[in-house]
């Protein structure tokens, strides 16, 4: 084939258009992170050489404005961008992650995220009237010894701190919500069904746990002892759920791309909101572990720790403390 007209070479470019292809899928990919081996790696190394000799001969022989040479370039620009980037450095993606990423995330998932929160507040309800209407379903939400505890007027929370130290206890009720969270979060692949039995479950805990002390006049010490920490543990849950709710529906609806090419997607998208969620579920750990059993800690105090601490995950997840992003 002759090459040595414009009209030749451009014929002669357009045969290579599959390898720009390959090339422009992977800068696509390249910006959801992840890892490639090194036969790949090599691969897109040398999809990159052959496009800057492309973009060479496009710009000596048809010159710089033609079409075909612009497209070239813009290519060349992007892959040069994601092959010679300089490694991130924490700083930089810990303050990108709070600064849009969250915010962006959180826009993307607050439709499933009223779902979600109306599940919980609806199990919340029926547990609490099930149990109000049977007592016995306490025996669901309670082992024994707090049944037993509550039947004689006292609360299971009563006396918590003589018996374990406020850094134990902290520690211990971290982990078990950061557990939860996880469960919320991974056991949405299997559709989402396993997200919805963990928020079900919460809901119904809750609820019947309230009723349940209400029948014995304890309701309000309930209150008193979960609002410091309780609210943005419940919110953070639903948060958990919420991501996980998007891990099911990437499996159900894969939309455009190949299903396991959108739960990979799903998976790092809300695993960065899960992340968010764990380092939440850290301070509400510490909140029960020295304020909720604490009894010098008066009822306004709790109130507004819990309050503060509710708006502060409001602040982060919303991106309010930076300019808000454009969805």
């Amino acid at each position: 084939m002759n090459t040595s007209s414009p009209r030749g070479l451009q014929r002669w470019l357009l045969g290579r258009e599959a390898s720009w292809h390959r090339l422009a899928a992977w800068v696509e990919s390249s910006r959801d992170g992840g890892t490639r081996d090194s036969a790949e790696v090599i691969a897109i190394a040398r999809a990159h050489a052959g496009l800057a000799t492309d973009v060479g001969l496009a710009r000596s022989v048809l010159g710089t404005r033609v079409d075909l040479t612009l497209r070239l370039e813009a290519l060349l620009a992007a892959s040069s961008a994601r092959l010679y980037r300089t490694p991130a450095r924490w700083r930089d993606q810990a303050r990108r992650l709070f600064g849009t990423t969250i915010a962006l995330r959180m826009r993307a998932l607050r439709a499933r995220l009223a779902v979600v929160v109306s599940i919980f507040a609806l199990a919340a309800l029926a547990g609490a009237w099930l149990v109000n209407r049977f007592p016995e379903l306490a025996g669901l939400i309670a082992s024994e010894g707090m049944i037993r505890s509550v039947q004689s007027g006292e609360l299971w929370t009563d006396g918590l701190l003589a018996v374990v130290p406020p850094a134990f206890l902290a520690f211990s009720i971290m982990s078990n919500n950061i557990v939860v969270a996880l469960f919320a979060f991974t056991l949405g692949s299997f559709y989402g069904l396993g997200t919805l039995y963990i928020l079900l479950m919460n809901g119904f805990m809750l609820g019947g746990a309230f009723a349940f002390t209400a029948r014995y006049d304890l309701a309000d010490e309930l209150f008193r002892f979960v609002i410091a920490h309780g609210v943005v543990e419940l919110s953070v849950i639903c948060i958990a759920a919420t991501a996980g709710v998007s891990l099911g529906e990437a499996l159900a609806r894969p939309g455009p791309h190949s299903r396991a090419r959108a739960f990979q997607r799903a998976v790092i998208e809300a695993g960065q909101v899960l992340l968010v969620c764990v380092l939440f579920l850290v301070g509400a750990g510490i909140i029960e572990g020295y304020v909720s059993p604490n009894d010098s800690y008066p009822l306004a105090a709790r109130v507004v720790i819990g309050c503060a601490f509710e708006f502060l995950l409001f602040v982060v997840m919303s991106g309010m403390w930076k300019r808000s992003p454009t969805a």
